[in-house]
């Protein structure tokens, strides 16, 4: 079933008025005719099983039927501080990490990135905001993750502090063969939604030596994903994976 991302403020107690593109792609893409059915979700992580209604105008009409228990997000908030990579790696990184369940999107200028977003940020937040969504729509997410604002080095170790647990995928720890780091620390989190896990990621070219000791300086844990060298953009997918095999359906076969 095709589900919508609908801003909260067009929810009434018993309906809800879908516009501008969700209405179109409705109408001109889906073909939704009176009596079809969809799901809509607000911002607020609710999830409606809806009937098409009426059409006013541009506008679709939908009659709230039933709120879902969805249930559709990791156990545990992770947000992917990212280093600004080259081309449109950011757009993968997005739309994937947004159907693998990550929460929310930091990018940040590290010391070895190359691209420069100053100056276009306006323009690629709407792109990203929107690949975040439709994303989210494909994977039936309860939210639509978030995407921050980018950061330097600095501002990031100091977004850092609020988390519970933060981390550095860090290739030099691969490359000396420790691999207990990430399964250790999953293991040692008690899953909640009130729990909250920031991981960092380099750029291509990774962090400098510089910036992890900056990051460890802050209570940052360096952890290996596995014993290959990822891409900037596969990394992520790879960390998001582990915590969803590790929470999600290791869980099913333990209970």
């Amino acid at each position: 079933m095709q589900q919508y991302f609908i801003p909260t403020e067009q929810f009434t107690e018993t309906h809800v008025t879908v516009m501008g593109e969700d209405a179109k792609h409705m109408q001109k893409v889906m073909r939704m005719k009176i009596g079809d059915l969809c799901q809509c979700a607000d911002r607020d992580g609710h999830v409606f099983n809806c009937m098409v209604e009426s059409f006013e105008g541009q506008n679709v009409i939908l009659k709230l039927v039933e709120e879902k228990s969805n249930n559709a997000e990791l156990p545990i908030r992770i947000t992917l501080a990212q280093g600004i990579p080259k081309g449109d790696k950011f757009d993968t990184i997005v739309q994937k990490g947004t159907e693998c369940g990550a929460y929310a999107f930091v990018p940040f200028s590290a010391e070895r990135s190359i691209a420069k977003w100053t100056s276009k940020w306006d323009k690629k937040k709407t792109r990203f905001e929107k690949i975040a969504k439709e994303a989210a729509e494909q994977s039936h997410r309860d939210i639509v993750p978030y995407i921050s604002e980018p950061m330097d080095l600095k501002e990031l170790i100091a977004y850092g502090q609020k988390f519970s647990n933060k981390l550095i995928a860090y290739e030099e720890t691969a490359k000396l063969g420790e691999q207990q780091g990430l399964p250790t620390l999953l293991k040692s989190i008690s899953p909640s939604v009130e729990d909250k896990l920031l991981i960092v990621i380099g750029p291509e070219g990774g962090l400098s030596t510089a910036e992890v000791q900056q990051f460890k300086q802050a209570g940052f844990i360096c952890c290996g994903l596995g014993k290959r060298i990822l891409r900037t953009e596969t990394a992520p997918i790879y960390f998001l994976s582990c915590v969803s095999y590790h929470f999600e359906l290791l869980y099913e076969v333990n209970k």
